[in-house]
């Protein structure tokens, strides 16, 4: 990879590790677990959110629209309620290793791109655009931001 790209991945890179480290030992209770009123979002609907939200951004970087069988198996961003879909019927191990083909995507998809690919616009939400750059560090913080929701679920859950 490029010297800029490969640090920006490797913010990435080291975010989705320590991701992993935080949800690897999650019982199914534990994963869909929405708070003691049950108003959060489960640590399952955070998982398969980044997951999705990733996605988004492997296609926005390949400058394509997100196949219909890809979008089928990830589901969408959020529901009509505007809240993130519900998670059920599955597991923590199938929740990371959907999300570890996303980010084998990702890797892929940053081994093509040069220094000058980072300044390259790219559509975002709502009409917006950003900069491949800014992409690749918003994947990261964005990940970063809901680790800690996931800290503060999995410490409400044991202190139930």
């Amino acid at each position: 990879m490029e010297p800029s790209v490969a640090l920006l991945y490797a913010t990435v890179a080291d975010t989705y590790k320590r991701l992993k480290l935080l949800v690897m030992d999650l019982d199914q209770e534990e994963l869909f677990f929405k708070g003691p009123n049950n108003e959060m979002n489960s640590i399952g609907q955070l998982l398969r959110h980044l997951a999705v939200v990733d996605l988004h951004w492997v296609y926005r970087f390949k400058g394509q629209s997100i196949p219909l069988g890809v979008q089928k198996e990830y589901g969408p961003l959020i529901e009509l309620t505007g809240q993130l879909p519900s998670v059920k019927g599955t597991t923590t191990v199938d929740l990371v290793n959907s999300y570890e083909k996303v980010q084998t995507m990702f890797r892929l998809e940053c081994i093509k791109l040069s220094e000058k690919d980072l300044t390259k616009v790219v559509s975002y939400e709502n009409g917006q655009t950003a900069t491949i750059r800014w992409g690749l560090w918003h994947i990261a913080d964005h990940s970063r931001y809901h680790q800690a929701h996931i800290g503060v679920l999995k410490k409400l859950y044991r202190y139930k």
